[in-house]
């Protein structure tokens, strides 16, 4: 395990590859980028959600994500094996057959151990609209 810092654009890049597993319906892809548990807060409320269980919500979701778009990105790591990043993301997705462009702010916790980089905390606020 390397204990140097890592970059903002190495932490943009994990977070871009888990955005991409979603977008694939990756199971396998999002499940080795998760924690063993993760937490994640919305618009559900918090959830506490396995690695497995992470994987099989991928999978079989009610829900494509079309695609996705990142601006305003801030990145820290506090220590070089924790970094956090924020940003706003617009998302089209279609949910249940509908189509809808949603416009959030998110963030997500790494944390570098054995087996790399994985994501313990996910947040997102969806933002009002503005118009």
């Amino acid at each position: 395990m390397t204990s140097s810092k890592p970059t903002r654009d190495e932490i943009v890049a994990l977070e871009t590859s888990y955005w991409d597993a979603m977008k694939n319906k990756d199971g396998a892809g999002t499940a080795k980028l998760s924690g063993s548990t993760s937490l994640v807060t919305g618009s559900n409320g918090v959830s506490s959600i396995a690695k497995s269980k992470m994987g099989k919500m991928t999978e079989e979701g009610d829900w494509t994500l079309e695609s996705y778009s990142f601006d305003d990105v801030h990145v820290v790591t506090p220590t070089p094996d924790v970094a956090i990043i924020a940003y706003r993301v617009t998302q089209n997705v279609t949910m249940k057959g509908k189509s809808q462009e949603l416009k959030a702010a998110d963030s997500s916790t790494w944390v570098r151990g054995a087996d790399g980089w994985e994501c313990h905390g996910h947040s997102e606020t969806f933002l009002k609209d503005a118009a």
